[in-house]
């Protein structure tokens, strides 16, 4: 025989409250039919357990029940896990009696033999107290605090796991926001003194930028295109707050980069109001109407970055658009004025044109004077490979073309399908693009 008496416990879990006693309690039964069972009980750390009886004589088959108490109440729960242990040792009392001082003197007189070690029980603070300490620290946030927190909500009720849930998502934890549902949490419930539901969590999560906690309300059907109370999507939070990895997942997954919130703004309104450069400049992408919406003031994206004093987005909420006007209208005026407004000179297009393709294609030689003066660059390619050259040629612009030249366009330069300026129809057809600079020995 390996033991004498049984536990009807794995494990001691006390609810733990702040400042308050707390205790647990369990039963040894004695397993022998004829022979009385001499039971010590301890803790590893008896300043911080006590025991109701230390030391207690179990008749044949009787049982007895313990009471464990937490002998120093506190502010703070102690974290760990477990965070002690309860010795069970027994022996066989032959006599059948024995008072307090001889059961002391059975188990701490030195060398004792016939000592059964029958249970060591783990010891934890369990409750919802517990939990939201755990979550709460971000020391605590590995795998042995999710193991740890499975056991303070061992005890918990659903409506305390959904409320633990909620808190969480506010401390951006999402290992144990998986565990809180996997325990039961209620991603549907809805706080009745806001109106809020946990589907509102998911746009928070852009607020802080956490993908992964974004992902994981993916999963569990909370869309991209949820909203708050304002009206706004995740893709409007993560705008307003910079967010670019929180808004290419919305993206990603199906958000809508044009949705407008309560005040009819859309994302890229949002992201204007703030500054936010990086953000203005994916929506962009993604969308090429939503600069010209206008909100419930009126106000465009480009208006709104005005307002807030963000000249760095002029140039790409309209700016480049009215440059690029201007040097296809030969706007001399209007292209000093974008100029003097910040514009970016070498600003491109959906099809990656340049202002200066677009004076060249058009054949506006003061603007193109103008735009080079302001630091074009002569060769840029377009998503073809076509500098300005190559348009001026293939226009019959040779004004421009000689003008380009002179000015460091190289006539030789092949777009993507390998077609340089001189290989163009109108560069070979029309006599006037005999260019000084433009000799064959330096084209080669």
């Amino acid at each position: 025989m390996d033991r004498l008496v049984t536990v009807d416990a794995k494990e001691l879990n006390l609810l733990f409250k702040p400042n308050q006693k707390c205790s647990t309690s369990f039963k040894l039964t004695n397993l022998m039919h004829t022979m009385s069972i001499a039971v010590s009980v301890t803790t590893t750390n008896p300043n911080l357990f006590s025991i109701s009886q230390p030391f207690s004589v179990l008749s044949p088959l009787a049982s007895s029940n313990f009471t464990l108490f937490l002998t120093l109440p506190s502010e703070l729960p102690q974290i760990s896990s477990p965070i002690d242990s309860l010795h069970v040792r027994t022996t066989i009392l032959p006599t059948g009696k024995a008072n307090q001082d001889d059961l002391h003197r059975f188990f701490t007189k030195p060398g004792a033999s016939h000592i059964f070690r029958d249970a060591n029980l783990p010891i934890y603070f369990v409750g919802e107290f517990v939990a939201k300490f755990l979550i709460s620290e971000p020391c605590f946030q590995t795998l042995e605090s999710n193991f740890m927190l499975s056991k303070a909500i061992g005890n918990c009720t659903e409506t305390q796991i959904t409320s633990l849930l909620w808190y969480a998502v506010g401390k951006g934890n999402p290992s144990f926001v998986s565990a809180l549902i996997d325990a039961g949490g209620d991603v549907n419930f809805r706080d009745l003194s806001n109106g809020k539901s946990l589907l509102f969590a998911a746009v928070n999560s852009a607020a802080i930028n956490r993908v992964d906690l974004m992902g994981l309300f993916y999963e569990f059907g909370c869309l991209v295109n949820s909203v708050d109370s304002y009206g706004r999507t995740p893709i409007h939070v993560s705008a307003i707050h910079g967010n670019l990895d929180a808004l290419k997942f919305c993206v990603s997954k199906g958000g809508d980069t044009d949705c407008v919130d309560n005040n009819g703004c859309t994302p890229l309104h949002c992201a204007a109001s703030e500054g936010r450069m990086e953000v203005v400049e994916f929506l962009l992408e993604c969308s090429s109407y939503s600069k010209y919406s206008i909100n419930s003031d009126g106000k465009t994206p480009f208006l709104v970055a005005i307002d807030n004093g963000h000249s760095h987005l002029l140039d790409s909420l309209r700016l480049s658009d009215v440059l690029h006007r201007a040097a296809t209208l030969g706007d001399v005026h209007g292209l000093r004025s974008c100029i003097e407004k910040g514009a970016i000179i070498n600003s491109r297009d959906q099809n990656g044109w340049t202002a200066l393709h677009r004076a060249s294609f058009k054949g506006q030689m003061e603007s193109v004077k103008l735009l080079i003066s302001n630091g074009a660059q002569v060769d840029l390619v377009d998503d073809a490979g076509y500098t300005p050259l190559h348009c001026a040629t293939e226009a019959g612009h040779s004004e421009v073309a000689s003008y380009l030249i002179k000015n460091g366009a190289l006539a030789n330069m092949k777009s993507l399908k390998g077609v340089s300026p001189l290989n163009l129809t109108s560069f070979k057809t029309h006599s006037a693009f005999k260019f000084p600079l433009c000799e064959e020995k330096e084209l080669v």
